[in-house]
C-alpha cells in the first residue's frame, strides 16, 4: 500500500528537500506541496493524503491553526500529521501537538529519519523522542495551574492502565513497558488501546498530553497517585 503524503513549508528548498527525501521510497508517494497552512487545508481535502508533513511557523495560517483545521475536518479519516520544527524546545510544539499532531521531527533529520517518521505515523502510531518530548512537556507543564480535587482519571480505565499511561508519559516504548510491568508487549498494546478509547485520544502522543494536562505527571518527573 502506498502512503500518500502532503508536503507543507513556506520555504521552497525546504519543500524539495522533503520532497526528494520521500520520493525515491516505493511505498510513499508526495501528492502535492503547500506553501502555507491554508494551501494545506485545500490540498488536504482535495487529496485525501495519509500522511501531512507541516511546518509549525508559516505566514498567514500557521501549522498549528491549519492541524488543528484539518483533524476536525469532517473527512472521516483527516491525515496524519507530522511536524516540522527547527528546535527541539520550540514552545509552538506542544500546541500543535494539543492541536492533534502525531509526532514531530527536527528540520535537521535526515533523510531516512524523515521516511521512517512518515512510515510510523501512516500505520497510527505516534512518533515521540522521549529525551526531547521529556523536556518539552516539562517546560510546557510548568504554565499549568496545580492539580486539584478527585482523581483526573475515569472509574473504568484500571490500576493497570493507569500505570501503563504513567509510563507512556515518560516515553517509554510497549516493550520497555512489558519489561517494567512484567507484562507481554501484546498486553502492553492491548491496555494502550483502552486508554485510547476510555480516554478518547487518538495515539500515544495525545496520552501523553492528557497526562500532563490532568496533573498526572509533573515537570520535576514524579508522579502522583490518586487523589
Amino acid at each position: 500500500m502506498t502512503i500518500r503524503v502532503i508536503v507543507a513549508d513556506d520555504q521552497p528548498l525546504m519543500r524539495s528537500a522533503l520532497t526528494m527525501s520521500l520520493a525515491p521510497e516505493s511505498d510513499i508517494e508526495v501528492v502535492g506541496e503547500a506553501a502555507n497552512g491554508r494551501q494545506a487545508i485545500e490540498l488536504a481535502e482535495a487529496l485525501r493524503p495519509d500522511v501531512l508533513v507541516m511546518d509549525i511557523r508559516m505566514p498567514g495560517l500557521d501549522g498549528i491553526a491549519a492541524t488543528r483545521q484539518i483533524r476536525r475536518t469532517t473527512n472521516p479519516q483527516p491525515p496524519r500529521i507530522l511536524i516540522i520544527t527547527t528546535f527541539d524546545l520550540d514552545e509552538y510544539v506542544v500546541e500543535a501537538l494539543r492541536a492533534g499532531a502525531s509526532g514531530f521531527l527536527l528540520k535537521d533529520a535526515t533523510s531516512a529519519q524523515l521516511v521512517h517518521a512518515v512510515r510510523v505515523i501512516a500505520a497510527g502510531d505516534a512518533l515521540l523522542d522521549p529525551g526531547v518530548t521529556r523536556r518539552l512537556l516539562d517546560r510546557y507543564a510548568r504554565l499549568l495551574p496545580p492539580p486539584f480535587g478527585a482523581d483526573p482519571l475515569p472509574a473504568s480505565v484500571t490500576p493497570r492502565e493507569r500505570a501503563v499511561l504513567l509510563l507512556i508519559s515518560q516515553g517509554l516504548s510497549n516493550g520497555a513497558i512489558g519489561q517494567v510491568l512484567h507484562l507481554a508487549e501484546s498486553s502492553v498494546k492491548t491496555h494502550v488501546g483502552h486508554l485510547l478509547a476510555k480516554l478518547g485520544q487518538q495515539d500515544r502522543v495525545q496520552l501523553v498530553i492528557y497526562a500532563y494536562e490532568m496533573g498526572l505527571v509533573q515537570p520535576t518527573g514524579s508522579m502522583p497517585g490518586p487523589v
